[in-house]
């Protein structure tokens, strides 16, 4: 089994990388691991490779960067062969307003890495898959991208646009047996999530998101939301008309704009 996954040095890539590492220990394994944190990726790396016995490749870099992720695409080919599943988890939030002009750049930073991290992490691999005639390319969404959230204009958008992205690459991929999963969590608990000073409802554990993560990977499912009950919250979203949606949202809480420093 070989398996490929950005934004691997916290969060919801560390777990995911545990996860595969713990289902398939001592299986002829190897995970490779892309995040920007060098010193994250050792240590995740070593924890790997001694606790459950795989090969662990790491390679520190930014999604953003296209050429860097297509060089790491065809080491890892040529290394261990074609990924047989690849996940573009590297995400970022931050509060972000259109009235402030010092926002713009967060706006371009959260689209640059939501969405165009995911095209540049898929890109490298499709050949390969393709000569293989099989694989699975997963993407994480949210569910900020069913409805506009206030004082999130720039985070729901850059995972609408994935959600619909995801679906759009799920089609293209179909006629070469090659699956596209949308992944869309509710709250998780991650650093991403630890700012947040609002109510998160049905707040999950990274561990147990990653579990049920992995396991409609292994299912082949086309669009999943985790938990569940956010599932039916986002079914719920989508039926809301936009009178009631504008009144409900008007007062609603917002993500600090300058939770992030990574821009």
């Amino acid at each position: 089994m070989k398996v490929f996954i950005t934004g691997a040095s916290s969060g919801i890539g560390e777990a995911l990388a545990t996860e595969y590492a713990k289902r398939f220990q001592n299986k002829d394994t190897t995970i490779g691991l892309v995040a920007r944190r060098s010193e994250h990726l050792q240590k995740l790396q070593s924890k790997l490779q001694e606790t459950y016995k795989i090969k662990c490749a790491i390679y520190p870099l930014d999604v953003r960067n296209h050429q860097a992720l297509a060089t790491t695409a065809a080491d890892f080919i040529q290394q261990y062969g074609t990924p047989d599943i690849v996940i573009a988890c590297a995400g970022v939030s931050r509060g972000t307003l259109t009235e402030h002009v010092e926002d713009i750049a967060a706006f371009q930073a959260i689209m640059d890495i939501n969405v165009m991290g995911l095209v540049h992490t898929f890109q490298p691999f499709i050949a390969a898959m393709r000569q293989a005639g099989q694989g699975q390319l997963v993407g994480v969404a949210s569910v900020a991208g069913i409805r506009g959230l206030p004082g999130a204009g720039a985070y729901s958008a850059s995972k609408a646009a994935a959600i619909s992205y995801l679906e759009s690459l799920r089609v293209e991929m179909a006629q070469h047996n090659i699956a596209v999963t949308t992944i869309a969590p509710g709250y998780i608990r991650t650093p991403m999530t630890d700012v947040n000073q609002y109510k998160m409802p049905f707040l999950m554990d990274p561990n147990v998101f990653a579990h049920k993560f992995a396991s409609a990977v292994e299912n082949k499912r086309r669009f999943c939301v985790i938990p569940w009950q956010m599932g039916w919250v986002a079914r719920l979203m989508r039926l809301i008309p936009p009178f009631l949606w504008d009144f409900a949202m008007k007062k609603a809480p917002h993500k600090k704009r300058l939770d992030w420093d990574w821009l």
